[in-house]
């Protein structure tokens, strides 16, 4: 079978005339993708940020005049979109295996490992945690979630009472249990991500007595051992003082999130709270630690 797929580069003040052109004449699905290299970070929910300038790709199927299909989309679209659009054949496939081939073994530390479900673990006597890519953010490859798992690993966790302030997939509260945590408090303002943690305990045979799921009025510990926050850096320089109140004296805190550009607000936030490790680096992330005063 022989899908089409007709795709245009168009500005965010067009992108809405060109999505509902493409669905009138019969698009089974339309994504978006960044034109330039321009970051979106995680939005808040309810948040649907795009790019100044994206890739519409659609998809029809095969019944369709792959010809006539694309002189309705030139006689139809403004003069400077009409000449943007690109036609391409697209052969049916295995998708499901394909999707599974971008996501294999990954290892984040010499002895710690992000496995999906369809691969076997690489090295089974190491800490593996098992997770397949969803909705909520954080599978261990992007360099914040990386950042903070190669702390993690390197870190002396056992039997401590961990918070993960923004727990989104659950990767870092279940990465703290693996490697000797004895409690984490998973922390986030999404149900989906609440719902996204809570599955991937299970697959990891983790508890509700090791691992508690909750909005953030539920978190009131002020006695953790380790304060976890991988989120953006301006809730992060907002919640400085909640977060230290948080940690008990000697106690520390990990955060991320944070660009190169954003470092030096995030380490003046913290300072009047925390003696701050030097940072670590990961391409333009930054990741932060340090012991509460």
């Amino acid at each position: 079978m022989t899908w089409w797929q007709f795709s245009l580069n168009c500005q965010a003040s067009e992108l809405e005339l060109v999505e509902d052109l493409m669905l009138e004449l019969g698009a089974l699905s339309i994504s978006l993708r960044d034109a330039g290299d321009e970051p979106i970070y995680e939005p808040l929910p309810g948040d649907n940020p795009v790019w100044q300038e994206s890739i519409v790709t659609a998809t029809f199927d095969e019944g369709c005049d792959p010809g006539l299909l694309q002189q309705q989309l030139i006689d139809r679209l403004p003069d400077q979109l009409a000449a943007e659009v690109r036609q391409e054949g697209l052969q049916d496939q295995a998708w499901d295996q394909a999707y599974k081939q971008h996501f294999q073994p990954l290892q984040c530390a010499p002895d710690l490992w992000i496995v999906p479900s369809w691969s076997d673990p690489p090295d089974p006597a190491a800490t593996i945690i098992q997770l397949d890519p969803g909705l909520a953010f954080g599978t261990g490859t992007h360099p914040t979630t990386a950042l903070c798992l190669a702390w993690l690993a390197s870190s002396d966790v056992k039997g401590g009472q961990v918070i993960d302030f923004g727990c989104g997939s659950g990767i870092l509260a279940i990465a703290a249990i693996k490697l000797g945590a004895k409690y984490v408090t998973a922390v986030d303002i999404d149900e989906q991500a609440i719902s996204a943690c809570q599955t991937n305990m299970k697959v990891n045979a983790i508890g509700t007595d090791q691992i508690l799921v909750c909005q953030p009025e539920a978190a009131v510990s002020t006695s953790s051992d380790l304060l976890i926050a991988n989120i953006l850096a301006r809730p992060l320089i907002d919640f400085a003082s909640r977060f230290a109140s948080m940690v008990r004296p000697g106690g520390q805190i990990l955060l991320s999130g944070i660009l190169k550009s954003q470092l030096e607000d995030i380490q003046s936030a913290y300072r009047p709270y925390f003696e701050l490790d030097p940072a670590s680096y990961r391409d333009e992330w930054v990741c932060v630690s340090g012991k509460r005063l």
